[in-house]
């Protein structure tokens, strides 16, 4: 009987220490990870912004993709939000409680089941060398609970961070992919308009061109904001010659007028076009895709019957501006090719 009593004794001691152990532990915790990621800012912003996205990422919902997902009446920006309900996961929410925009995201997080602790998540997206950092942040106070929890699974940022690393290279690899997808569209025959332009030339490497162009058209744009010039459409290459054998191309980088200009640069001159029935097709996503656009161009017109003028028109029109729209998955360029009636 004694015995019992000593070991009851020893047994209580041992609750009421643990118990002052667990209680003496920090009642908050803050952590972090990064990892610079090769893409715009604003491009990572609204994949994170956008709860429906998560799915993508997630580093828990791979874990249990079977996880029931119930997403709020908004799912992007303040007051966004989604619940999730899984074995393995447990029950908790998110939401969004503040936002700036291609910056930071601020969000709160509560879990409801296995226990109940609330925490508070940042995102935050800063400019790099190399693309954009961005940080997963997460702050929060630890209850009783939480905090027995935590001695016997080890801190929060033990068990969490590995997950945060986890979900930075799944954002990082969405995000590529979703950077890399395009199509390719042939629109047919249509009348091209022509009219005015202004435009400079020169002559390269096939491989050099687009470091040429990066020269030639901020001189262009230069020019026209200079001299407040109606813009009466998008940029566009006019190609003269391409010999595919010796690898060169000259070429015209052009951005139309609504008017003749008299130019006052030697350098920047004015041309006309006249109305010509084109080909055209029009490429959607990054211009690394171009040359295949250009390929599935010309197989369009031997393949069906259509005449390519000799030494005709070739022009690459970009109607979308990388400064507006910074995902190349988003870029439109329309292709037109010279073609007899």
């Amino acid at each position: 009987m004694k015995f019992l009593k000593y070991l009851l004794f020893l047994i209580l001691i041992g609750v009421i220490g643990t118990a002052l152990y667990i209680a003496v532990q920090p009642n908050t915790y803050e952590f972090s990870r990064s990892q610079v990621i090769k893409a715009p800012a604003s491009v990572l912003y609204n994949k994170v912004n956008d709860y429906k996205a998560w799915q993508e990422f997630s580093p828990w919902l791979e874990q249990e993709p079977s996880a029931t997902l119930t997403y709020g009446n908004k799912t992007k920006g303040v007051n966004g939000s989604y619940s999730w309900s899984g074995e393995i996961l447990g029950e908790g929410n998110m939401k969004t409680t503040a936002i700036d925009p291609n910056k930071s995201i601020n969000q709160d997080i509560n879990s409801v089941k296995p226990y109940e602790w609330s925490s508070k998540v940042n995102w935050t997206f800063e400019p790099a060398p190399e693309g954009t950092k961005v940080t997963w942040a997460m702050t929060g106070e630890q209850n009783f609970m939480a905090k027995a929890f935590t001695l016997y699974n080890g801190s929060i940022e033990k068990t969490t961070g590995p997950q945060f690393e986890r979900g930075l290279v799944k954002l990082d690899s969405v995000v590529q992919l979703d950077m890399k997808k395009y199509s390719i569209k042939v629109e047919g025959v249509s009348e091209f308009g022509g009219g005015f332009y202004i435009y400079n030339s020169s002559s390269c490497k096939i491989g050099d061109l687009p470091t040429k162009m990066s020269e030639m058209m901020p001189k262009l744009n230069a020019y026209i904001k200079k001299n407040n010039i109606t813009m009466a459409g998008p940029p566009y290459i006019l190609y003269h010659k391409k010999d595919n054998e010796n690898g060169t191309v000259m070429f015209s980088c052009c951005i139309p007028t609504i008017a003749r200009v008299i130019t006052t640069e030697s350098d920047i001159l004015t041309g006309e076009l006249k109305p010509f029935t084109a080909l055209q097709t029009t490429l959607r996503g990054n211009y690394t895709n171009l040359k295949e656009a250009w390929e599935k161009t010309l197989q369009h017109v031997s393949k069906n019957n259509l005449e390519q003028i000799n030494n005709g028109v070739m022009i690459e029109s970009y109607v979308t501006d990388p400064s507006i729209t910074p995902n190349p998955a988003n870029y439109l360029t329309d292709l037109f090719v010279a073609v007899k009636k």
